[in-house]
């Protein structure tokens, strides 16, 4: 249970954020495109440093470096609680996200090292369900904190509320649970990662801040320099390889057949975390609910995303190397049919809709992983799938900025519930169609080839 409490954090604090925004927007009198870079810079700095995370277990020993990752996550959630600016705020999410990446990793690794055989079993699964109880948990809590307004702590108790959690599993961890570290560590890949994140980051900032000031030069600048940046980073990468060292993405490794069509699959497929932000902004300013009334309406959602898994198995064995892309087809509809609804104005059977969206991505989820990684040998299949990760933070990143600016260029200056619907029915028309994109591209038969062979 310790150690599921570094897996339940990082995800919990995805989710708990999207129903605060509104909130957080009001009180901070901040932009919507801060609202935008509160969720992309938390989730590009944890798919940055989420593969140096693992590899400083490995080298420096898994519950040290947990237990550093809890820290740093206290003091930037403490941080965030505390935030008086929107600048500050941002700060303290996108080290949220470095000290996400830090704690996550070592939990996965420490239960892989720790439980024989025949207990390895439950934990993993244990471990899985942890992402969909955090989904749930997030939307709900969030709302509720909001509501009971704790010491008049509004939005900043969503953050606050890590540090009693911290404060009781840091200590029981340093008790119980065993260290462990890697017999042949991976070294660190630190200009790699210095790389990525700058490519990265202006990629996504001119994409967010770009739009809400009208498209200054620098936007255009720093968008320019978004290819040379991935370019040298790709360069990088490849030099450290032949150097014999051990690179953030492996070069080698994206040339397994089927493997780059996967990890596309999981770029077009994450695109759906932006779904929490603007379902959320609808009904908050769109048809001015509470945060707490605004958490129970997307319920449905998460409630679908807690039991996809359990389903999952079935569905894979009625439609094998397409079962991934049935999810995602369970989703499409689920999004179409909440805009169709609001668009209408007649949203009577929403939670049907969004039912749908969250069974679709329980569904999803882990059947996109497991195509992936099942074609790789078992040697890289770690790797593969810590790259399925990053880009699925990658891609979350990236929503933020490019489904938070349809909606919001949609939107306007216009604040009325029809203008908010009409802009929510837009963006999550687009969400669907990368959903669509993204089954097409995982029922490529190359994926579940092993090392090239049929």
């Amino acid at each position: 249970m310790i150690l599921l409490a570094g897996a339940f954090l990082p995800p919990l604090d995805f989710f708990i954020v999207n129903v605060a925004l509104p909130s957080i927007r009001t009180d901070l009198h901040a932009s919507a495109a801060v609202m935008q870079l509160v969720i992309s810079g938390y989730a590009t700095a944890y798919a940055v440093m989420l593969v140096t995370g693992g590899r400083l277990g490995d080298l420096y020993g898994r519950r040290n470096i947990f237990l550093i990752g809890m820290a740093g996550f206290a003091a930037s959630s403490a941080l965030c609680g505390w935030a008086s600016t929107a600048p500050t705020l941002i700060v303290g999410r996108v080290l949220q996200g470095v000290s996400a990446a830090v704690m996550a990793p070592q939990a996965l690794a420490s239960i892989n090292a720790i439980f024989q055989e025949d207990e390895k079993s439950k934990a993993l699964s244990l471990y899985a369900m942890t992402f969909g109880l955090a989904s749930m948990a997030g939307l709900f809590l969030g709302g509720a904190l909001i509501a009971l307004d704790i010491f008049g702590l509004g939005w900043r108790s969503l953050f606050l509320v890590n540090l009693p959690v911290i404060a009781l599993a840091a200590p029981a961890a340093l008790i119980l649970v065993t260290d462990t570290r890697s017999d042949r560590p991976s070294q660190l890949d630190v200009g790699g990662a210095v790389l990525l994140a700058l490519g990265l980051f202006v990629l996504i900032a001119p994409l967010i801040e770009g739009r809400e000031q009208g498209w200054p030069p620098w936007a255009f600048v720093l968008l320019a320099a978004a290819a040379p940046l991935l370019l040298a980073f790709w360069r990088f990468e490849r030099r450290l390889e032949i150097a014999g060292g051990d690179p953030i993405v492996a070069p080698a490794l994206l040339q397994l057949p089927g493997l780059m069509r996967g990890l596309l699959a999981a770029l077009f497929f994450y695109v759906v975390a932006a779904f929490w932000l603007i379902f959320s902004i609808y009904q908050q300013e769109g048809l001015g609910r509470t945060p707490f009334a605004a958490g129970l309406a997307i319920l449905p959602a998460a409630a679908g995303f807690f039991l996809g898994p359990f389903f999952s198995g079935r569905v894979r064995k009625v439609f094998g190397r397409y079962a991934a892309a049935a999810g995602m087809g369970v989703q499409a509809a689920g999004l179409a049919a909440t805009a169709v609804m609001i668009s209408a104005g007649v949203p009577r059977f929403l939670f049907v809709a969004l039912f749908l969206v969250g069974v679709g991505q329980g569904i999803a989820l882990p059947n996109l992983v497991q195509t992936v990684v099942r074609g790789i040998d078992k040697t890289r299949s770690g790797l593969a799938s810590g790259l399925v990760n990053s880009m699925f933070q990658i891609s979350g990143a990236l929503a933020a900025a490019l489904i938070g600016g349809l909606f919001f260029s949609v939107l306007g200056s216009a604040t009325d519930a029809k203008s908010i619907g009409h802009a929510y029915s837009i963006a999550a028309l687009g969400i669907a169609v990368c959903l669509l994109i993204a089954g097409w591209l995982s029922s490529d038969p190359a994926i579940r080839r092993k090392g090239g062979r049929p």
